[in-house]
């Protein structure tokens, strides 16, 4: 579709919304002006660039299962998709993707109603790399409305429920992925993670959920949020599974702006071998207790795991870092901003970095977004309002200052681990929620949505590898335990979190329905 000339009343509207004050004559010699100017943009408009592959004509759109087959919520569609001819280290796994995830002639939704009824014309990075590996793509997995909640309870079909006790939710946004894991209907998946969505649901449903060092798995093909803080990474039953994904899916693309040019190949699986005998774990003081928000029973959970890490030959330290309380506001405001500028305003790729965009996305998302604004979660309702709001009257000014305190936050991480190998924490201040039911207020429903982000967020500002892995339960659900690691050092979280999982004797699954 070719830009049209804008009348002179849509100029009248942009004028008075930006304080520019225009006669008649004025708007009349600006009109012909623009219309001047369209010509490169008609010229664009009609030349095709090189880019991905256009999706195969044999692939199905998915399929849509019915309650019956889908009993938690968590599968959008269902699908079969495999390269006969690979034969790699992933031959025979049947893994989901978050469905904030490109695959190329299937559906895809986002979780939101802006997105329903658009199929991707391309496979993402990761999708590429797991299919080459001989994967098979089962499907799409379902997330939180455009990804921006914590709670499970946000997707435009339904509340993921947790599979530990139905009645509470799965967490998000990647709570499809951690659910189709947790009970076994996939042996892996891929999930999202830009303020916990891996670790999150992988602590509320007993799984592991790994966070990779920003810009380590290219984010091409995935429905951006925001640049600074976006991440994909495996969602698995063991840390030997997330390791053997992360070895396919790591390294640079050439097409996502986050990620430095070079990355080491490392083989995460060969790195396990190593164990975890004289790493040393400071456990961080600050992310126990949150005031209103910590649950003693996760608590307690996280701390009596320190017994099982000395058991695997690690040293455990107690470790302050007061800058962490910190961590949770600066994401705020990074994220608030961020999204309402790059997701939301600028239809989720945003302008000013060079990289891969998929025009076909943002249109679909531009329409939809436009014919389903009221529709959208409270959530996204809030952030939009409130990001629209702080840009228009404060300029960006505070999403500079938040990204400017983001290497002071760093390097509080860092001076702790020129110590420690490793940081421990709660993934989690407390165990599942309750789904909130449909006469809930709106303050209760955005408050599910958001309030777990406390000890993940900050990871995701700074870009530390962090992994969640079950540490035992908490009122019959499960609490995660949260190591992080230096940058680009995933090998070794894996490592520390290998060794807990052996000496704990592997992870318990949920009950049988």
């Amino acid at each position: 579709m070719q830009p049209q000339t804008p009348t002179q009343d849509q100029l009248a509207r942009i004028a008075e919304s930006i304080g520019l004050n225009l006669t008649s004559e004025d708007l009349a010699s600006f009109q012909g002006l623009i219309a001047g100017s369209l010509g490169s943009y008609k010229l664009i408009d009609d030349v095709t660039p090189p880019g991905p592959d256009v999706a195969p004509t044999t692939r199905s759109m998915g399929v849509r299962p019915s309650a019956e087959e889908n009993p938690y919520g968590a599968w959008y569609v269902k699908t079969s998709i495999a390269d006969v001819n690979a034969n790699g280290p992933l031959k025979g796994k049947r893994i989901a993707i978050k469905d904030n995830t490109q695959v190329a002639g299937v559906q895809m939704m986002n979780g939101s109603a802006s997105l329903l009824g658009y199929v991707a014309d391309a496979d993402a990075t990761v999708v590429t790399r797991l299919l080459q590996a001989g994967a098979e793509i089962a499907g799409k997995a379902v997330c939180e409305d455009l990804c921006f909640s914590g709670g499970g309870h946000t997707p435009a079909t339904g509340p993921v429920r947790n599979p530990w006790n139905t009645d509470h939710a799965a967490g998000g946004s990647s709570g499809g992925s951690a659910v189709l894991v947790a009970v076994g209907e996939v042996d892996m998946a891929i999930g999202g993670d830009q303020g916990g969505s891996i670790r999150m649901p992988a602590g509320w449903c007993g799984i592991v959920g790994h966070k990779p060092t920003h810009g380590l798995v290219p984010y091409t093909g995935g429905f951006p949020i925001e640049a600074t803080i976006d991440h994909l990474g495996p969602m698995t039953r063991t840390v030997h599974d997330a390791a053997l994904m992360l070895s396919v899916i790591a390294g640079a693309d050439g097409h996502d702006p986050r990620q430095p040019a070079n990355i080491e190949k490392v083989d995460y699986v060969a790195e396990l071998a190593k164990g975890g005998k004289g790493l040393r774990i400071g456990v961080v003081t600050e992310g126990f207790g949150w005031p209103g928000l910590s649950h003693p029973k996760s608590d307690k959970a996280v701390r009596d795991a320190v017994s099982s890490l000395e058991k695997a030959g690690m040293t455990v330290e107690e470790v302050s870092i007061p800058e962490h309380l910190m961590g949770i506001h600066i994401w705020n405001v990074i994220a608030i901003e961020g999204a309402a500028n790059q997701m939301v305003r600028l239809r989720g790729y945003g302008i000013n970095h060079k990289g891969l965009y998929s025009t076909s996305l943002m249109d679909a998302f531009n329409s939809g977004i436009k014919a389903h604004i009221n529709d959208v979660s409270e959530t996204v309702k809030m952030t939009t309002l409130m990001g629209t709001y702080l840009i228009n009257e404060y300029g960006g000014t505070y999403y500079a200052k938040a990204q400017n305190l983001s290497p002071w936050l760093k390097a509080a991480y860092d001076r702790a681990l020129e110590k420690y190998d490793l940081l421990m924490m709660p993934t989690l201040p407390m165990p599942a929620t309750a789904i909130p039911g449909p006469d809930a207020s709106r303050e209760e429903y955005v408050g599910r949505a958001l309030e777990m982000l406390n000890n993940t967020a900050p990871f995701d500002v700074t870009g530390h590898p962090a992994i969640s892995v079950p540490a035992g339960l908490a009122d019959g659900l499960p609490a995660g335990m949260m190591l992080i690691g230096k940058s680009f050092d995933d090998a070794t979280v894996l490592r520390g979190a290998a060794a807990f999982e052996e000496a704990v004797g592997g992870f318990p699954t949920p009950p049988k329905r």
